[in-house]
């Protein structure tokens, strides 16, 4: 691309255009120019080579400016999405990755997790600020480049992010560096991509969204799945009982593994009938509900007066609207949170991945990565998470 400057030369202001050389055998400090300022504009002479020799402040930045322009564009590989659709819109393309601007750094991933965001995301439930887009809210990976100025972090750290900006689903990315949080050593890397997001999403939501309490009854819809069995064991630590909703045997047992005190499999029985029985009536504090449209009525069914209604996705679909006034008989809490209001400073961000990491550090939590894809076979990664066909986690290696 052709840069242009001002500048004065025999005591005359000119507009000149600096052209990188098309040559191999012409010297980097050496480039075309042509004087824009020239009003003959069919006078050719106005084009030529030039090698700066006349202030050398001048000549030094002009050579650094003209080094600048010929430096290799570094192609990674990425998934990109070009219209909105099933998991066979997810294309596997060459991007460009540039260098880190201050303030931020560039990783080169290790581990990326898959979180159904991603699957509204390349389906248009959310809008993307830009089209095409890689999709991906959640990586970890090492530092390869800090920007100008850039102190707290360096090349070789092993880092994690979860949230904005999207676009983990990429073999290197660039990121603010405000974003990131280090990775203790008494984590691994697969671990940390795939509990970052759904684990600090489950702090929020056990922590301060609602906050959990020994003697209280929770509800957990897919209660097998990333965050439902991250909020299981949370809620179970804390004291409650747990109350969890799955679709197969296979996944009750791993939900009673994960502290799950009475698991429904609601294929086969009415979950709010089972609800009444289990709390002999009373109904629960708060549901955790990121099903959506297929268990938001009976979810509100299940509270007791005064219980929270969380919805934090809707993997069915989107709730139907409901008005006020249903609220109203049990004086009734709806709230529809997102991680990105939780951890909106660098203090909240520091501090929930900072609790996620010392409970699995610990014990507490249980990370299963059940799921592992080559970064290029993410759309069957989403299929299969669509689909119902995974438990635990899933993450994608670049």
């Amino acid at each position: 691309m052709s840069l242009l400057k001002l500048g004065f030369y025999n005591q005359r202001f000119h507009l000149l255009r600096f052209i990188p050389p098309q040559s191999s055998n012409v010297s980097p400090s050496t480039f075309w120019v042509q004087n824009l300022t020239n009003n003959n504009t069919t006078n050719h002479s106005s084009l030529s080579y030039y090698t700066p020799r006349i202030n050398p402040v001048i000549a030094k930045a002009l050579r650094t400016e003209a080094s600048a322009t010929v430096q290799p564009i570094k192609m990674v590989k990425a998934i990109r999405v070009h219209q909105f659709g099933g998991s066979q819109v997810l294309k596997w393309e060459d991007v460009e990755l540039g260098e880190p601007k201050e303030g931020e750094i560039r990783i080169k991933n290790i581990a990326i997790g898959v979180n159904f965001i991603d699957i509204y995301f390349r389906k248009g439930v959310y809008k993307a600020t830009t089209m095409p887009f890689s999709p991906g809210m959640e990586a970890v990976g090492e530092v390869t480049a800090v920007g100008p100025g850039l102190t707290g972090r360096k090349v070789g750290d092993i880092v994690a992010y979860a949230g904005n900006p999207m676009g983990s689903y990429a073999e290197e990315q660039i990121l603010p560096a405000d974003k990131v949080v280090p990775v203790p050593p008494s984590v691994d890397p697969i671990t940390a991509a795939s509990i970052m997001l759904k684990g600090m999403t489950a702090q929020f939501l056990v922590r301060r969204c609602f906050k959990v309490e020994s003697g209280h009854t929770v509800l957990v819809h897919a209660a097998a799945g990333g965050v439902g069995s991250l909020l299981c064991q949370w809620a179970n630590a804390l004291g409650a009982t747990v109350i969890g909703t799955v679709s197969t045997k296979e996944k009750a047992a791993q939900a009673k593994e994960d502290g799950c005190h009475h698991a429904i499999i609601y294929k086969e029985e009415d979950f709010v009938s089972r609800v009444n029985e289990i709390t002999c009536g009373k109904g629960v504090e708060v549901v955790y509900d990121s099903v959506g449209k297929d268990t938001f009525e009976g979810s509100l069914a299940c509270l007791k007066p005064r219980g929270y209604m969380v919805n934090f996705g809707q993997s069915s679909g989107t709730p139907d609207p409901v008005p006020l006034s249903a609220l109203a008989p049990k004086s009734l809490f709806l709230t529809r949170p997102s991680m990105m209001q939780y951890t909106s400073t660098r203090d909240e961000l520091l501090e929930t991945a900072g609790e996620v990491f010392a409970n699995v550090a610990s014990g507490v939590l249980r990370v299963r990565v059940n799921h592992k894809y080559p970064l290029s076979e993410a759309a069957q990664a989403h299929a299969d998470l669509e689909n119902r066909r995974t438990t635990g986690s899933v993450v994608l290696i670049p």
